[in-house]
């Protein structure tokens, strides 16, 4: 007799589903025999810029050196990390984006028996994180497409150990102020840990929003995340961090794989940390680029979510599968969000100007045609 294989897995493993990333470009050529070099790609809220010339520079000279393993420590980014936001070294755990990061998290302080709680709409790695250890997921409804942290707050329970809060949120770019969160964090037991993932945080101006960095100080139970991967460009060499209490931290770099970021990683990150005027324009291009496409949106007469992000989530209607294989076929990449619960929504990255025009041109007329398939 076969072995099920799936059987063996531990139950949380067998509850869960991939992943599912945005289409790259490659792909996309390939299968419908495109031209990658006009392929348009606006799917997983990546920097339209292209990378910091620093920080390129940077992981060129560092690729001399990849015969040797990485700094196991990361010293020179920490020393960068730490010094630019007035923590200590010891207060940093870095990881493979900030995916890893969250996945750590998951496994440091939480098991079968206990709950994690995070808002419906939310990141798919929240609940991927927890069934992958066996703990039980408590999804709150959300709140005008956010997080409703009253009622997150009023779910916590004695087994409850991790609360997972996205703010600027993904997919839907909501996001809370600094009131709303440290009113939130004061409600919270501090035996709890929050997780406050601020993977958008470098989009956000004004005073009104939350730092999560400077709350540790009155929040011990407080794990700040960020990562690299938007607003400084270094999607593709996945480096995230968290900032935490020595004492979280220390628990965190138990678990933590070795050498888990690149040399020409943590070489990327260390100096992009200095391009003040990349950080710029990458923040000028994004709320130009959210205008143009929510300008857009109006004049089509569409509905969309405002965004503290670099994309928006846009409604399309029950015909949103179809005007997504139509953009492909105009090889404009987009992201379907069914999988989030949003079956009537497009999840769009922000793009340079005439990128974001492309698109909408082409969603136009997929919207005028009903989004049938050429």
């Amino acid at each position: 007799m076969a072995v099920d294989y799936q059987s063996l897995a531990v139950k949380g493993v067998q509850a869960l589903s991939p992943y599912q990333p945005g289409k790259p470009i490659d792909e996309l050529a390939r299968e419908l025999g495109l031209d990658p070099a006009e392929i348009i790609k606006l799917a997983s809220n990546e920097n339209p810029l292209g990378p910091s010339e620093k920080a390129l520079a940077a992981a060129k000279k560092a690729l001399e050196s990849i015969c040797l393993y990485p700094d196991g420590n990361g010293f020179d980014l920490k020393q960068a990390l730490a010094k630019r936001f007035g923590v200590g070294m010891d207060q940093l755990t870095l990881g493979n984006g900030s995916n890893d990061v969250l996945e750590v998290i998951a496994r440091c302080f939480a098991d079968a028996n206990s709950e994690i709680i995070y808002s419906q709409y939310a990141f798919a790695v929240y609940p991927l994180a927890t069934l992958a250890i066996g703990a039980k997921g408590v999804e709150v409804p959300a709140k005008d497409w956010g997080h409703d942290l009253d009622a997150m707050a009023e779910a916590v329970t004695d087994r409850t150990k991790l609360i997972f809060v996205a703010n600027p949120n993904n997919p839907t770019g909501t996001v809370h102020t600094a009131d709303a969160i440290e009113a939130f964090l004061d409600r919270i037991p501090e035996r709890v840990l929050v997780v406050l993932d601020e993977a958008y945080c470098e989009y956000l101006t004004g005073d009104e929003y939350p730092d999560g960095i400077k709350l540790l100080e009155r929040y011990p139970n407080l794990i700040t995340c960020r990562t690299f991967s938007k607003a400084w460009g270094l999607a593709g060499l996945r480096v995230g961090y968290a900032v935490s209490s020595p004492a979280i931290a220390d628990i965190l770099n138990r678990v933590r794989q070795p050498f888990n970021v690149d040399s020409p990683a943590l070489a990327a990150a260390t100096a992009v940390l200095e391009d003040e005027d990349y950080l710029r324009r990458s923040r000028e291009v994004n709320a130009a680029g959210l205008k143009q496409l929510c300008d857009g949106f109006d004049n089509m007469g569409l509905s969309y979510i405002p965004s503290a992000g670099n994309f928006v989530a846009v409604e399309v209607g029950p015909q949103a599968q179809s005007v997504y294989h139509s953009l492909l076929e105009h090889g404009v990449i987009v992201r379907p969000i069914a999988g989030y619960g949003m079956p009537e929504h497009l999840r769009v990255s922000v793009g340079l100007a005439k990128e974001n025009e492309h698109f909408l041109d082409v969603l136009a007329e997929a919207l005028s045609s009903g989004g049938e398939e050429g």
